[in-house]
């Protein structure tokens, strides 16, 4: 199927590992013009042949360094983000961290957005899709200023979708539940930075996060970047303001 990706000028945050990966993968599969975003770069994002640059997006000037160096945007795949488990509870979690928290989770996204948005105007179109979490509706005392932050960060979209549809500019996201990266099962990630805390094991742990869906079993890189493609291409084009969770049935209500 043709979801109407081919040529079209793609920015992809946090694109160097992770869902971010996934997503520059599957997004240059269908034909498009990536330029991947990340701070460091990585070994397996070179080997995809994407153009590549190199940022730090929690500085406030970044974002517009990166836009100014795209000639067009057609979609913008905010999905750049970390979470820390808060394993001393909510006390433990001083002003610089919740600080650094908003920064990546929230503020990234929008300066991203505050960049791109003037190009699309312009054109009349466009796709904005941004990786959430289900901790935006499932707040966790564990990752307490991670679930506000994305809490905000949904609020945030739905609020750019209502402004910015008459105009030709759809908004969406993405809220995975635990997924298969770095981030929860790599060495310092969730399910190890539990471990340790609790003088646990991190594949109980981790085994633990994924019996709690329906499905037993914690999304895949690729089944993400499958949904946020599909988002981003003409196959969704009367689709906007909406939330996609990828959860394996985590979440049983909304």
């Amino acid at each position: 199927m043709d979801i109407g990706l081919s040529g079209k000028n793609v920015i992809v945050t946090g694109a160097s590992r992770g869902i971010g990966l996934a997503v520059t993968r599957a997004l240059a599969a269908e034909g498009a013009s990536v330029t991947a975003v990340s701070k460091g770069g990585s070994a397996e994002l070179k080997a995809l042949g994407v153009e590549s640059f190199l940022a730090d997006l929690t500085d406030p000037q970044a974002p517009a360094a990166v836009v100014a160096a795209v000639p067009e945007v057609d979609v913008l795949v905010n999905n750049v983000g970390a979470v820390r488990p808060r394993t001393g509870g909510f006390l433990s979690v001083s002003d610089e961290d919740w600080a650094a928290t908003l920064g990546i989770n929230l503020l990234t996204a929008v300066r991203m957005t505050r960049a791109v948005l003037p190009r699309m105007l312009e054109r009349g179109s466009g796709s904005i899709v941004t990786v959430s979490s289900v901790n935006a509706v499932l707040p966790d005392p564990l990752v307490i200023d991670y679930s506000a932050a994305k809490a905000a960060l949904s609020s945030f979209c739905k609020s750019l979708s209502k402004e910015y549809g008459p105009a030709g500019i759809r908004v969406n996201t993405v809220s995975p539940g635990p997924v298969a990266t770095a981030l929860w099962l790599g060495e310092g990630g969730v399910a190890a930075t539990v471990a340790s805390a609790t003088g646990g094991d991190p594949q109980a742990v981790a085994a633990q996060a994924a019996g709690d869906s329906v499905t037993g079993r914690f999304t895949r890189p690729d089944e993400v970047a499958a949904l946020v493609t599909f988002l981003a291409g003409n196959q969704a084009a009367n689709i906007t303001g909406s939330d996609f969770p990828i959860d394996g049935g985590l979440v049983t209500t909304l």
